[in-house]
């Protein structure tokens, strides 16, 4: 049984300097209770001082191996702490293949990362094909599509490219094969909370062949048109 955790007093009381917003902590518990005390490898990106790792060692319990990301090469001083430290670049589709050359795949990870719209999304797609199934990728402070200083109306955001894929996870349905589409098997679904889009991925649900089905229960109304909303009067 999942033992509960608060990740917002557990980030209360860590000793090393973190920073988060005061509404986050209510998804962390949303989207991640269910894999407390599991054996998952959980991979944040964006961790500086460390102190959110403590806090994702404290919530997910000794089980986790906890993993962190940081373009600063001070960041390393957070294995003094007991953690795996890889520095590099989030928007480099290399360092990915490398990092995951050596890791394997993982189970969550979380992007508190440089929030630059080409970050997001090169880190969305190398990331994908690297989580397990049943995995979650987590993208946070995605409200900064929305602001100018990361190019908010100058390119296309990370929130543009999201609604891409949704147009591509509902062509997997083959209601749009003349327009020839590319559609999305690596998402089983896309949560949009606020200043968060969490990808569910599970290829075995999202390759699943979509085909229409009917049971072996009797019209209602003589004639009535299967799928129709309204009864005829």
């Amino acid at each position: 049984m999942v033992k509960p955790r608060n990740s917002g007093p557990i980030f209360e009381q860590t000793k090393i300097l973190t920073k988060k917003h005061n509404d986050y902590f209510q998804v962390y518990d949303h989207v991640f209770e269910k894999y407390i005390d599991k054996e998952i490898t959980f991979v944040e990106i964006g961790v500086f001082h460390g102190g959110s790792l403590l806090m994702w060692r404290e919530y997910f319990g000794d089980k986790a191996r906890i993993i962190g990301i940081d373009i600063n090469p001070n960041a390393k001083k957070a294995e003094e702490l007991g953690f795996e430290i890889f520095i590099g670049d989030q928007g480099k589709p290399e360092f990915w293949a490398d990092f995951f050359e050596q890791i394997g795949p993982v189970d969550i990870v979380l992007d508190d990362g440089g929030h630059c719209y080409d970050e997001q999304i090169t880190t969305t797609e190398c990331c994908i094909p690297h989580i397990k199934d049943g995995g979650l990728l987590v993208v946070e402070d995605t409200h900064t599509s929305y602001m100018q200083k990361f190019g908010y109306q100058k390119q296309p955001t990370f929130i543009d490219y999201v609604k891409g894929m949704i147009d591509r996870i509902n062509f997997r349905a083959g209601v749009l094969k003349e327009a020839q589409h590319p559609a999305e098997w690596r998402v089983w679904a896309i949560r949009i909370l606020q200043s968060f889009v969490i990808f569910d991925v599970h290829g075995s649900r999202s390759r699943f062949t979509s085909t229409p089905v009917t049971n072996s229960g009797e019209e209602f109304v003589e004639g009535a048109r299967l799928g129709t909303s309204r009864l005829p009067k």
